[in-house]
């Protein structure tokens, strides 16, 4: 029963949004508090977040709140060097991959259950989908609330098949040599430029969809124990092969130089005709291109696998949590966790303008979540998928990962030379982290 209470609670933030009315910061009096909020771009989310701070700031006239958004590239480097100098901001979003990172350091203040209405760790977890905290959980605390879970599928333009002689409904690709063999029919070049591609990969997400690839074959990133690097030679070399295919390289049908595929995709202008991305990526299409996002030219569909794939692997998903800086002075932590759970009170709104989910138990039962088109692909995928690596050295792994595609994609290099190198500068960060 108590249980039940706390869950119903989550004190003063949670019920606060029903009336929109924001909450008070306890204890804080006459004192003036600034807090500097720094996340990563995203032009929809940061409308509401604005309007959620706004909103934070009226109830507590005292609390200045400043709001800095960096591309997602370069907000890993910006934290890491703010933290060194004692300078991070009071709150604070990065990928999961990196914020392990801070975590670990001691940079990252635990989850201020008390301030949020909650008796302790189990109350709040209780809230969640099972395993959502995990990442950021130690020695039975957690050190950050989900702002975002994001698995990616595949987007299809269907006109563009079509007009291509296939049938998006049939022969929609369902495997990594379906996706080539798709491209090269859809595919238009001017001599060695493309003008037009069938599909393209999502060249910052390699640990989401890469890993992926070598995991269907049996391959691995990091063994379990977490002090092995990349283990399966077979596997590897398959996935990278492919890689070189796609690429300039190879069948040049892709390549890191053009345009990210997912924003051409929602341009609609016959410049490509499929895209990795996560279900947010209908919220931009419906805010860049309504009339794409109203018609019925295009679809989502599930991760493909291999044809002789030895395990069903689909792509891996991303986390962000918004964490509060254990640097900060106790009050400033206070009001930081009151203002985050203000803001993530509001999941609903997060869905429908932003198209982002955390992952709550009362978000993915309601209406709102199951009536966004193709959310059913999502969370089946969802099924088989698990969070990208965030073990030891994972920033540096990640690094490596990228640097070897890109040298085997556009540099031409042999993928059995470029696996030979990563696997040795891959152990060594592992070696290093211990």
């Amino acid at each position: 029963m108590k249980k039940a209470i706390a869950l119903c609670v989550l004190a003063v933030i949670i019920m606060a949004s029903v009336s929109a009315q924001a909450p008070v910061v306890p204890g804080l009096g006459s004192k003036k508090i600034t807090i500097n909020l720094w996340t990563h771009e995203d032009p929809n989310r940061s409308v509401i977040e604005k309007k959620y701070i706004a909103e934070f700031m009226a109830a507590n006239p005292n609390i200045t709140v400043n709001y800095n958004t960096y591309p997602s590239n370069r907000i890993f480097e910006a934290l890491t060097t703010a933290f060194a100098g004692k300078q991070g901001p009071e709150i604070f979003n990065v990928s999961i991959g990196n914020a392990v990172s801070f975590i670990d350091n001691g940079r990252v203040a635990p989850v201020d259950y008390k301030t949020l209405g909650l008796k302790g760790p189990a109350d709040l977890e209780a809230m969640y989908l099972p395993g959502m905290l995990k990442a950021v959980e130690r020695d039975g605390d957690f050190y950050g609330l989900p702002l975002e879970i994001t698995n990616m599928c595949l987007y299809v333009n269907r006109k563009m098949l079509k007009e291509a002689g296939i049938d998006p409904d049939k022969d929609y690709p369902k495997t990594w040599e379906d996706l080539i063999s798709l491209s090269e029919k859809i595919v238009k070049r001017e001599g060695q430029i493309i003008t037009r591609r069938g599909f393209d990969f999502r060249y910052d997400a390699y640990t989401n969809l890469f890993i992926p690839m070598v995991e269907q074959l049996g391959g691995e990133y990091v063994s379990k124990d977490g002090k092995k690097a990349i283990i399966g030679d077979e596997a590897w070399l398959k996935a990278l092969q492919w890689m070189k295919e796609l690429g300039p390289a190879g069948k040049n049908l892709g390549s890191p130089t053009y345009t990210a595929a997912r924003t051409a995709f929602d341009k609609n202008d016959d410049t490509i005709a499929m895209s990795f991305s996560g279900l947010y990526q209908e919220a931009r299409m419906k805010a860049s291109n309504l009339d794409f996002y109203n018609s019925k030219d295009w679809m989502v569909v599930p991760f493909p696998q291999w044809k002789d794939s030895k395990k069903k692997v689909t792509a891996n998903y991303s986390a962000h949590y918004y964490m509060v800086n254990a640097q900060s002075d106790k009050l400033a932590q206070q009001a930081s966790w009151v203002l985050v759970g203000w803001m993530l009170s509001h999941g609903e709104e997060y869905l429908e303008k932003v198209a982002i989910i955390q992952p709550t138990k009362k978000l993915i039962e309601s209406p709102i979540y199951n009536s966004m088109p193709y959310s059913d692909v999502f969370a089946k995928d969802f099924e088989n998928a698990k969070i990208v690596y965030v073990g030891k050295a994972s920033a540096r792994l990640s690094t490596l990962l990228s640097e070897t595609i890109q040298n085997v994609m556009v540099g031409g290099v042999d993928p059995k030379v470029a696996l030979e190198k990563l696997r040795k500068s891959a152990q060594e960060a592992l070696d290093s982290a211990d």
